[in-house]
């Protein structure tokens, strides 16, 4: 009797681990058009008639909104709000609503903007959101598309339009994804880097280098010059700054822009193409050259020339130059102040980060290295898209410590696999963790513009599974979640919250007019609308439950800034016990083979919530949630 039950849980259990059940579904009115996660745990889902936000955790239905077909570009997060950005088509009329995160309810509308949200960038403390729109975003996979964006410059408070200006030129525009067969797709600017607001200036990065007073549009410099140089995407560096200056990249050459006065003090001319930059003290560091994904097709193409510069950022002369790499360089990682590594096609290297004198050099084995990082014990982890190893620094007998690998199935569309595995990978660097190399550099002195009381916001947040690990792994530093929350919406009229913040810091802006003063706190310019909610979670709950509601979103957001990444994911055939197609995640840290997610055919968009241990997928009309498993 007792062998047969044995018998009978063992069939159980093995049924359970053929055939993957998700952890929860939510199903929608019709098919799923797109999903994305929030830094509140909460996804939201489209449809072809509704807005839908999901419980991260339950699956349960938060909130609902009409708002008819619309595409996945329509919606934007506000980085480090309570507020999404909607945009929907009205006829022959458009609309942009700030939307509450938590509750549904519109805070404010603009009818003035036409368009999708591309990119943005927000400077809550100064009431300001710069936006950069672009109309008819849909077009044929494939083609070389291109649009004419808008900015309009808003205040984050109230919607109110401060200015806006026409672009000169079409540009090229990036399809959101790539496979075979994909007929119509939405195309972003995710080829670009994302504004930047500072100093009261607006910095814009798609036509060259362009900025403009952020209050009255009157523009202050303007360096033109091609930015997807040869169909690539992001081939020059994300601006970075300290103090004194705003550092930038083009043409070959880095100009460092003066904050006071909005002019270049200095330009370090022939460094070639920059593609990362890192400041370090009195150092800017400079990769020159490296791999870059083809606006055509998503394959990735190697340019250079490749290497490390060092420029003094005192008077813009370069300290050394690094010429050692092979083709094919990957970001670079700072192990400590003074030593920089970084991988090419065959070797690891150490540099001297005070002279750019080589430190030690060896065979890696990586097929394609994209990417590396340091881990927390200090080791050089260099990576692809099916293998990883990692290398003790300073130990020229056996530096290897692990190496793993695991190839994407064979089975199925080649493409598509490719896709979903390149994605697999790429989850790792989507907010960036202890083990990136800008995390490390912040423990020595790293100037991170993100750090700046404004913040910015780019589709590669998104799509991070469309650009290869090289671009991922460089940006990953820009990609954290801070501690402070401007609160606009339901967090803003829930002060009983203040005292449940958990260790976040929520903050109430007030409104300012175009002058800058004060005109009375944003709670009381913006009266929430409900026009278009439906079945609001907040409504059928009394004051006390709403509270904990809400409570629970904000745990959700302080956990997802202490997040640090530990698990890099391969969709791969998984071996016994489970004998199917799945994602198995290896600790960078150990390499073993951590964590196992037992969905054999995700949907090429899916998504991973580390901080709810689940991954997202859309099938049909149904969001599913699938566990990750522990070993």
């Amino acid at each position: 009797m007792k062998v047969t039950i044995l018998l009978l849980c063992l069939v159980g259990l093995f049924a359970t681990i053929s055939h993957a059940q998700p952890a929860w579904q939510s199903n929608l009115d019709s098919k799923v058009r797109f999903y994305q996660t929030t830094d509140f745990g909460i996804v939201l889902a489209g449809s072809e008639k509704n807005l839908y936000a999901v419980d991260g955790e339950t699956g349960e239905r938060i909130w609902r909104r009409t708002t008819g077909k619309i595409e996945e570009t329509a919606i934007t997060q506000v980085p480090n709000t309570d507020l999404i950005l909607v945009t929907r088509d009205l006829g022959s009329k458009s609309r942009l609503e700030a939307v509450d995160l938590l509750s549904g309810a519109r805070i404010w509308q603009s009818d003035k903007v036409k368009g999708d949200v591309m990119q943005l960038a927000v400077d809550p403390e100064n009431d300001l959101i710069a936006v950069i729109l672009v109309k008819d975003t849909r077009g044929r996979s494939g083609d070389n598309f291109k649009q004419k964006p808008v900015v309009h410059v808003l205040q984050l408070s109230t919607g109110d339009e401060l200015w806006h200006r026409d672009f000169d030129d079409k540009i090229e525009m990036m399809p959101s994804r790539f496979g075979d067969n994909l007929g119509e797709i939405s195309y972003t600017l995710d080829n670009y880097r994302a504004p930047l607001l500072l100093d009261g200036r607006l910095y814009l990065f798609y036509e060259g280098s362009t900025s403009y007073d952020a209050l009255t549009g009157k523009a202050k410099e303007n360096e033109k010059f091609k930015i997807n140089d040869d169909g690539l995407a992001l081939t020059e560096a994300d601006p970075v700054f300290d103090d004194t200056h705003l550092y930038v990249s083009g043409r070959g050459r880095v100009r460092a822009i003066n904050r006071q006065t909005g002019h270049d003090d200095w330009k370090a001319d022939d460094l070639g193409t920059c593609a990362e930059m890192a400041l370090v003290g009195s150092t800017l560091y400079v990769r020159t050259g490296g791999q870059f994904t083809q606006l055509k097709d998503g394959e990735t193409k190697e340019k250079g020339p490749f290497g490390v510069s060092a420029i003094n950022t005192a008077n813009g002369k370069t300290l050394w130059r690094y010429k050692g790499a092979d083709r094919g360089v990957t970001n670079f990682a700072f192990a400590d102040a003074n030593t920089i590594v970084v991988a090419d096609k065959d070797e690891l290297t150490s540099i001297d980060a005070r002279i750019g004198k080589r430190i030690e050099k060896r065979q890696h084995k990586i097929e394609n290295a994209q990417f590396i990082l340091i881990n927390e014990g200090g080791q050089a982890v260099v990576g692809g898209r099916d293998e990883i190893a990692a290398f003790r620094l300073g130990e020229p007998k056996r530096p290897e410590l692990w190496r793993v690998r695991h190839k994407a199935p064979a089975r199925g569309i080649l493409r598509t696999v490719a896709g979903i595995a390149l994605r697999a990978t790429a989850i790792y660097f989507r907010y960036g963790g202890i083990a990136t190399s800008a995390i490390g550099l912040a423990r020595t002195g790293i100037s991170l513009a993100s750090a700046a009381s404004s913040f910015r916001w780019s589709g590669l947040s998104t799509h991070f599974g469309s650009v290869n690990l090289t671009t991922l792994a460089s940006n990953a530093a820009g990609n954290y979640v801070g501690n402070r929350i401007y609160a606009y919406g339901s967090l803003a009229r829930s002060p009983n919250l203040l005292s449940r913040a958990n260790g976040l810091q929520i903050v109430i802006p007030n409104a300012r007019d175009i002058r800058g003063q004060v005109i009375g706190k944003a709670i009381d310019r913006a009266i929430p609308s409900r026009e278009d909610v439906q079945e609001s979670i907040l409504d059928r709950l009394d004051p006390v439950n709403q509270i904990d509601k809400l409570a629970g979103f904000l745990l959700r957001r302080k956990r997802l800034a202490e997040l640090r990444g530990n698990y890099m994911y391969f969709y791969t055939d998984l071996s016994s016990p489970f004998n199917k197609k799945g994602l198995v995640g290896v600790n960078v840290h150990t390499g073993q083979d951590a964590r196992f997610i037992l969905i054999a055919d995700p949907d090429p968009n899916f998504v991973m919530d580390e901080t709810a241990n689940l991954l997202y997928s859309a099938d049909g009309n149904r969001l599913q949630a699938f566990d990750l498993l522990n070993r």
